[in-house]
């Protein structure tokens, strides 16, 4: 590739094109994973849980709406869903790391949002696993968003 076809707008187009459906990716992944989880292990959400896959469910469904043909308004609305419930997220990890008092108590029926149900490799957890798709679906939104702003 040369230097005029790395500037050139449908190079950057096609990139962007490229980013999205790397989330979409992830944000079906993840959905197969909570679904799997849930159905197949017979594990029980916890309310933060049950917050996460709220905000990541939809992504499923409207990344993909937004690639045939791109339109590049599906950005703001993967941020709006990608990003709250990153924060969920996070709050969730920390909560699990004890780095959140429990006394906040986000949980209060069902089952507790500080057990660790999961750890493969010593370290990985169900709530490290959301955080983890939620903030590369953020990465490469915001990746797309910059191709696209050229």
């Amino acid at each position: 590739m040369n230097a005029a076809q790395a500037g050139a707008p449908g190079h950057d187009e096609s990139t962007a094109w490229t980013l999205i459906f790397g989330a979409w990716l992830v944000a079906a992944a993840s959905t197969l994973g909570a679904l799997f989880f849930g159905e197949v292990m017979q594990l029980p959400p916890c309310t933060l849980c049950w917050y996460q896959r709220i905000f990541m469910f939809p992504l499923t469904l409207i990344l993909p709406l937004g690639l045939f043909p791109l339109d590049r308004k599906v950005l703001r609305y993967g941020f709006a869903l990608a990003v709250p419930g990153g924060l969920v997220a996070v709050f969730h990890l920390l909560l699990v790391a004890g780095l959140i008092p429990e006394s906040i108590k986000p949980c209060t029926q069902g089952v507790p949002c500080s057990e660790t149900v999961i750890v493969w490799f010593g370290f990985l957890t169900i709530p490290l696993l959301s955080a983890v798709a939620f903030g590369t679906i953020i990465a490469l939104l915001v990746a797309a968003h910059l191709r696209s702003c050229k």
